[in-house]
């Protein structure tokens, strides 16, 4: 039974040096089996050739390695991958391929549900059922990986932590995951590549500073103005601009890291020049750009999508204060894989291929 088992997947090199050596092995043996593990991506003790197999036999009893299966998988008209997948028997999370002309991104999840309740997102409509662990948020990037190479020929060029759940609220498990996709006994990518997306969670963001993290940080802005961002994100009400002004401020400190702003961009609600006008304002705090994102409407949702010349009117006032801007129009929306879709609504598809792990 696993639950007397230890999961491997959870150890860092030097604990899994210090148990192994305990089992009597030479510590060179906790080097392979931790390349196995994630730089292989092998998800049983016996695929680990290089054992002997009384390791094997000791491994199995001590151990188990956890991760995800796949549920379904469909392919949107533009050539976004969404799958779904099992993380335990009964919790269900999704991640995303985007493939572009000049970037191959992956789209990953990072909890089951999520607490913050952002009203014009599908997944803030569920309640969180489990932080991921760092080997099952790993599991998505090489599974996704897997299809950018089978479909398209590449692999991935970057990857976002914007799907299911609130980073930085499992914090732990996120930055395993990310020394591991960056370790060179693991996938070996550049930490410029990755980009971690929060609501705005001022301590943590400040924690990230701490730690001089060398990835990239996003903060789902949305509005620059706290009456408007109350409204969307409740939790404005605890950690609103100035404070979040302040721990942006700290990161860039830190880090030298410029932050991304996302701005999801409402009809009648966030899409004036008065609003750009403000954002151009917070913008002053610390070097960054903003990404202007098209909004994709959800069941019984109460925003709509903004006018395409409103839009580019929006950008083009922020381009006039000379701020770097982007617009970002929306990948996979009729398999509902774009952002803030990502619900499980579990259509059945018809590209449907298990990955068990």
């Amino acid at each position: 039974m696993t639950d007397k088992k230890t999961n491997i997947r959870n150890l860092s090199l030097p604990e899994l040096t210090e148990q192994i050596q305990g089992f009597g092995e030479k510590s060179f043996r906790a080097k392979q089996i931790y390349e196995w593990l994630w730089k292989k991506n092998v998800h049983s003790f016996e695929a680990m050739r290089n054992l002997p197999k009384g390791l094997h036999a000791i491994l199995d009893d001590h151990y188990f390695i956890d991760g995800i299966q796949l549920k379904e998988q469909q392919v949107s008209s533009d050539k976004t991958v969404k799958a779904v997948f099992y993380a335990g028997e009964t919790n269900i999370m999704e991640g995303v391929l985007i493939p572009t002309t000049s970037r191959m991104t992956a789209c990953i999840s990072s909890q089951v549900g999520c607490s913050l309740a952002c009203t014009f997102c599908a997944t803030g409509r569920l309640k969180l059922l489990k932080n991921l662990s760092a080997g099952e948020i790993v599991d998505q990037v090489v599974y996704l990986n897997q299809q950018a190479e089978e479909r398209y020929g590449k692999s991935l060029s970057n990857i976002v932590y914007m799907g299911m759940g609130e980073p930085l609220l499992n914090y732990s498990n996120v930055l395993k995951s990310i020394d591991r996709i960056t370790s060179p006994d693991g996938l070996g990518m550049s930490p410029k590549r990755i980009t971690v997306s929060t609501a705005g969670i001022a301590k943590m963001i400040k924690r990230l500073g701490d730690d001089e993290v060398k990835f990239n940080l996003a903060l789902s802005l949305h509005a620059a103005n706290d009456k408007k961002r109350d409204k969307i994100m409740a939790i404005n009400e605890t950690n609103n601009l100035d404070v979040l002004a302040e721990a942006l401020t700290y990161f860039y400190q830190k880090t030298g890291t410029r932050i991304t702003f996302e701005y999801i961009i409402f009809k009648h609600f966030n899409d004036e020049i008065e609003d750009a006008r403000e954002l151009a304002e917070f913008c002053k705090n610390v070097p960054c750009k903003i990404n202007i994102i098209e909004y994709n409407p959800i069941d019984d949702g109460e925003f709509q999508q903004a006018e395409t010349h409103k839009v580019d009117a929006f950008a083009q006032f922020l381009e006039s204060k000379n701020l770097i801007v982007n617009v970002r129009r929306s990948r996979g929306k009729d398999i509902d894989a774009a952002c803030g879709q990502l619900a499980n609504k579990n259509q059945v598809a018809k590209d449907k291929r298990v990955f068990k792990v």
